[in-house]
């Protein structure tokens, strides 16, 4: 152990501590039993960088004119308008419904190429509403109302609801009460899907009008959650309860 180190095994040492290989050549030699313990240098802390995305509020997003558009993931209010939201009921105004059905066309439905973009344009949104929790100690809570015919497109081959077209319309409409919570607590309420877990309840045939009942659950600075309840508005059977995780992407995967 009292042998002395040749400039190769100084060179290995040196790689190993991060150090220039010139700053361990002009040390004295050192027996390899202390070479570790006197011969590093301090290294400097290491502190991660901190994604804009982490906490993705409006402050810090295009919602704010001053800032870059790659802090958002989906900017609400830069989509264009679609559809008539003066017949949608409920308290929030008449913007902020508007806002809320741009973001479920814009991103849910997308152009005619984009996957389930017929379904998603026959959903209606008939209510958007939001209020206090008193168990929440005042939290707010939001709520949709959606509602859509089932058509033949929808069914599978036993002449039900494809249950792919219920995870569909769940994961699109369960979202809309978190994009209203968040437009009314200044955040970016949007989010891309974590994780979702239906119940099938009953099924559903061809000419069925379907009621989507969503709520908020809880609205964290990254995770988000929502639940739903999908109803056969005749009879008011249950055809599928669902309950949403969302959650703000890191903008450098994108």
């Amino acid at each position: 152990m009292g042998t002395w180190l040749n400039s190769r095994a100084w060179h290995a040492v040196c790689c190993l501590l991060r150090l220039p290989f010139e700053h361990c050549s002009n040390m004295s030699p050192r027996p390899t039993s202390t070479a570790y313990a006197s011969g590093a240098a301090p290294q400097e802390a290491y502190t991660p960088l901190s994604s804009p995305s982490d906490k993705l509020r409006f402050k810090d997003s295009p919602l704010s004119p001053s800032t870059s558009s790659r802090t958002a993931w989906v900017d609400p209010t830069s989509l264009s308008n679609y559809g008539d939201v003066s017949q949608i009921s409920g308290n929030v105004t008449p913007q902020t419904k508007q806002l809320i059905l741009n973001t479920f066309m814009a991103y849910g439905a997308g152009d005619e190429g984009c996957f389930g973009h017929a379904i998603a344009k026959s959903v209606r949104f008939v209510d958007m509403s939001v209020s206090k929790c008193e168990e929440k100690h005042g939290r707010m809570d939001a709520t949709t109302v959606a509602e859509v015919v089932v058509t033949k497109s929808m069914l599978n081959g036993a002449g039900m609801l494809h249950g792919g077209c219920i995870a569909f319309l769940v994961d699109n409409c369960c979202s809309t009460p978190l994009v209203a919570l968040g437009l009314l607590q200044n955040v970016n309420g949007v989010g891309v899907t974590q994780a979702m877990n239906i119940l099938f309840h009953s099924p559903a045939p061809g000419g069925s009008c379907l009621r989507i009942i969503s709520t908020s659950v809880a609205m964290g600075g990254r995770i988000m959650s929502a639940r739903c309840e999908v109803i056969e508005k005749r009879t008011g059977r249950i055809v599928a309860s669902a309950h949403l995780n969302k959650m703000q992407p890191s903008m450098a995967k994108l």
